[in-house]
């Protein structure tokens, strides 16, 4: 696939790679120079809590749950 080095240095994965991968914006790569005009593209894993916080403010508002009347177990 054909691809072009933009004026600010950028290189634009092609969808179809995008899709086939679930390639998503912000994911990191690291380039490994491997000869004159060759280059090696390494997806970086995420860390593993990555996104943790943006899904802990996702989640519902405080006193979202509330409490529900049920029998006493004490006396079992």
């Amino acid at each position: 696939m054909k691809t072009r080095v933009s004026s600010k240095g950028q290189i634009v994965l092609p969808a179809e790679l995008r899709r086939l991968d679930g390639i998503e914006a912000g994911a990191e790569f690291d380039v490994q120079r491997v000869d004159r005009g060759e280059y090696l593209l390494v997806r970086r894993e995420p860390a593993p809590n990555e996104g943790a916080i943006d899904w802990l403010l996702s989640c519902p508002a405080k006193d979202f749950f509330v409490p529900v009347e049920s029998e006493s177990t004490d006396e079992l």
